[in-house]
């Protein structure tokens, strides 16, 4: 199944990030781009599957598709999982699990399509070799997923495992951190260039600054993982694996780049710290301790990107308070700058008392939230236009 040139990939992300995904995918060598929500699928070889797993920024799970059939009940459903040569993708003694999507009247939940589907895997193994292999839900060395809409089912193996925005770099996190994907994404959708300054003055643990870091230099974010589902696979080329992730760290470059994180928490600055050493941009990245309001601009024209408080994990006494001081901190302090706020906290946002350019809907986890855009001008745009005369 797994041992054919062309596999169809379902990449997963967080809405808001598709296009971007999509870009990426392409530049990787993916064929036959579709946006999806929440995901893009493409065609690519095994080759294709390691290399999004080690260098995608984007993605949460790349998931290999095995086939699609109709079904029209569990039996149905069953009998069709049970033809498909489960051997050829592990051994009996490794462990497998089941998860199930459900957007179907077929079955009332989807714990009984998991159960048949894991019945009928189980049975392949006993007819080949007399043993049923082990479910594990923590650790699998096989993931199945399967996604059930109306009559029709299509089965997934994930070759991730565990989720691709968790780097591997992050030594110690906040209460809230942000996502690495999600900073990523927050951090292409800017428009930020590695030649001008980056600034984030509520750095947190610093995830912002870290995947600046890594996206200016080239470091691929899987170079940080210790493993991949894909590894444990009958069909894994060890050998073309290794050539893929030494040819995706031949594009590591070192130019020059300024990225400036601050924070005013020193307990949580100190998190910053060992992250950004375990990420080894140290020499990227400068840190400092203090409120944003004495933060010293850098010089030159650069972004701004930032993730305030806005009261869902991090609690704050005066959101709009809070919100009205980054404005007047923005208006300055960093004229010339292009500033991003990251919030979801619509009062917060209306308080900043600037308008912005930009309004982009993203994910933080269930919170809806905004990615607002404002260019920074000295006086207004008016005097802006008006001195252009």
């Amino acid at each position: 199944m797994l041992l054919k040139s062309d596999l169809r990939l379902v990449v997963s992300t967080y809405a808001g990030l598709e296009e971007l995904l999509s870009k990426e995918l392409r530049q990787l060598g993916g064929r036959d781009v579709e946006i999806h929500t929440r995901a893009v699928s493409c065609i690519g070889d095994l080759g294709f599957v390691y290399k999004v797993n080690f260098s995608s920024r984007l993605a949460l799970r790349v998931m290999i598709s095995l086939t699609s059939f109709p079904i029209k009940d569990g039996d149905d459903l069953y009998e069709q999982v049970l033809k498909l040569d489960w051997t050829e993708l592990m051994k009996v003694n490794q462990t497998f699990s089941v998860r199930c999507t459900l957007n179907s009247d077929l079955f009332d939940n989807n714990l009984y399509p998991a159960l048949k589907v894991k019945d009928a895997i189980a049975d392949c193994f006993r007819k080949e070799t007399g043993k049923r292999p082990d479910v594990s839900k923590t650790d699998p060395d096989l993931e199945v997923n399967v996604f059930i809409n109306k009559n029709k089912c299509t089965l997934l193996i994930n070759s991730s495992g565990e989720s691709l925005h968790r780097r591997g770099y992050r030594v110690d996190v906040d209460k809230a951190p942000l996502s690495e994907v999600l900073a990523a994404g927050i951090i292409m959708l800017s428009g930020w260039e590695p030649h001008k300054p980056l600034v984030d003055f509520m750095c947190g643990s610093g995830t912002i600054p870290i995947e600046a870091a890594l996206m200016s230099a080239n470091i691929p974010p899987g170079i940080f993982r210790k493993k991949f589902a894909f590894e444990k696979w009958l069909n894994f080329d060890e050998a073309l694996y290794k050539t893929i992730r030494e040819k995706q760290l031949e594009r590591i470059n070192e130019q020059p780049v300024r990225i400036y994180g601050n924070e005013i928490n020193k307990y949580t600055l100190e998190k910053a710290k060992e992250n950004v050493v375990s990420a080894g941009v140290e020499d990227m990245v400068e840190l400092s301790l203090g409120d944003f309001r004495d933060f010293d601009r850098p010089q030159g024209n650069g972004v701004i990107i930032i993730n305030p408080p806005y009261g869902e994990k991090l609690q704050v006494e005066d959101i709009e308070a809070l919100y009205k001081e980054i404005g007047d901190k923005f208006k300055k302090s960093y004229a010339g700058y292009k500033a991003w706020i990251f919030t979801g906290s619509p009062e917060g946002a209306k308080a900043v008392g600037l308008r912005n350019n930009r309004k982009i809907q993203l994910f933080n986890g269930p919170i809806d939230c905004r990615l607002l855009g404002y260019e920074l001008f000295e006086g207004s745009k008016k005097d802006l236009y008006k001195n252009q005369e």
